[in-house]
């Protein structure tokens, strides 16, 4: 298992154990908040009870017990009769039952509209308490107490709370950690690239000697082993210049294409047939030696994809009124299912058994970041091939333009 993959192994197990934590308060708030919903629907019945007897009896010592019971509710209530008609209520809002009139602000008027909504939201919320008084059947209706209001919203405060702390600290420190694997990884690029140098420069006289000891300046083979030294250079020089930004230089892109496509197809099966087209006139800004490495991963990867026979389509074309250039590279192997578009540029995602999975994600960041340009899965079909497409600024018609 690639550590990616390792990775993110590790965000399920940690997202698993925070769903365990929230899930744990959310059910004992839940058996806190039954518990105490019970308990208040207890003393609103008793309640009810109390002010059935203060209105039923006549007993003076009974009816201050009573009273006493009244008062010890604190669960907003609401007394109607058979009418729907308030008859009493216990525990609302002071200020809002009375409203002042507009003639006079020192006299106020009892304003039956704060009792209509209080009653409604009562009656949505809880199942009356029956009662019969003086013969005729009243109904009481309570609302939840402002604690358990408050207890039934206090889980998601206090798991939106952590989760933003969470959050904040997973950012600050994955930011700190990629920022320090970023330095490390930077300074070996720069140690590996200067250790290559010497032994490149001597195959690069030995190649000179060859040439001359053995009359091979028209050798095939001296060539293509001179063009593979050449490109050890190349490689050696991205890797001195990874961490630093890439100059861009205005570069015919079917010329710059088509010199990478030669010299790769000698280097592969021949089984795999290559073919080039398109405008050769349309230009992009491009760091060639990056651009290269792009060009080389879209083209190892549609050779890894080939089962036996197949082929390798590059199409250069345009779009001249968005000065866009489009580079397509189209291959006829086992496809990639429409699920997986955008998963393919994921680290770490790899359909080998062998590799890091990290050859198109540098790719998408070479494009997107360095090159200010897009690439995506454009067309696949499972068993038939698949088409990568990148789009670049057309530099030669943005000049036309400003000109």
């Amino acid at each position: 298992m690639n550590p990616y993959q390792q990775k993110k192994r590790w965000k399920y197990l940690l997202l698993s154990f925070a769903v365990v934590i929230a899930s744990g308060s959310l059910l004992y708030t839940s058996y806190l908040v039954k518990n105490i919903a019970h308990s208040e629907r207890t003393r609103a019945q008793v309640w009810a009870m109390s002010m059935r007897q203060l209105f039923n009896s006549d007993d003076n010592d009974f009816l201050q017990f009573t009273t006493s019971v009244r008062d010890s509710l604190t669960v907003p209530a609401i007394i109607v009769d058979e009418k729907g008609d308030v008859i009493l209520s216990r525990g609302l809002d002071t200020t809002k039952t009375f409203i002042n009139l507009p003639s006079d602000g020192n006299k106020k008027k009892y304003d039956p509209e704060y009792f209509k909504s209080e009653l409604a939201y009562m009656k949505n919320q809880h199942e009356p308490i029956r009662l019969m008084v003086l013969g005729a059947p009243w109904k009481v209706y309570y609302k939840d107490s402002p604690l358990l209001t408050q207890l039934r919203l206090f889980p998601y405060i206090q798991l939106t709370v952590i989760a933003i702390f969470l959050l904040m600290a997973y950012t600050a420190f994955s930011s700190s950690r990629k920022s320090e694997q970023d330095q490390v990884w930077v300074g070996l690029a720069k140690e590996t690239a200067h250790q290559l140098g010497t032994p490149i420069s001597s195959l690069m006289a030995w190649i000179e000697l060859m040439k001359e000891k053995f009359n091979a300046e028209d050798d095939v083979l001296v060539a293509e082993m001179e063009n593979d030294v050449k490109r050890l250079e190349i490689v050696a020089d991205r890797f001195s210049k990874i961490g630093s930004k890439p100059v861009l230089e205005e570069h015919a892109v079917y010329a710059v294409v088509k010199d990478f496509v030669d010299y790769f197809r000698v280097r592969v099966s021949k089984n795999i047939g290559f073919e080039m087209g398109g405008n050769p006139h349309l230009k992009a800004g491009l760091n060639v030696p990056l651009f290269d490495w792009v060009i080389e991963n879209l083209l190892k990867n549609a050779v890894n994809a080939i089962d036996g026979k197949g082929s390798i389509k590059v199409e250069i074309s345009g779009n001249k009124l968005k000065n866009q250039v489009f580079i397509d590279i189209t291959d006829t192997g086992k496809g990639i299912p429409r699920s997986k578009f955008d998963t393919v540029f994921q680290p770490g995602y790899t359909t080998r058994k062998r590799g890091w999975g990290l050859g198109l994600s540098l790719t998408k960041r070479m494009i997107e970041n360095y090159h200010n340009g897009q690439i995506f899965v454009k067309d696949s079909e499972v068993g038939k091939g698949t088409t990568f497409r990148i789009i670049l600024k057309n530099t030669r018609d943005d000049k036309k333009a400003k000109s």
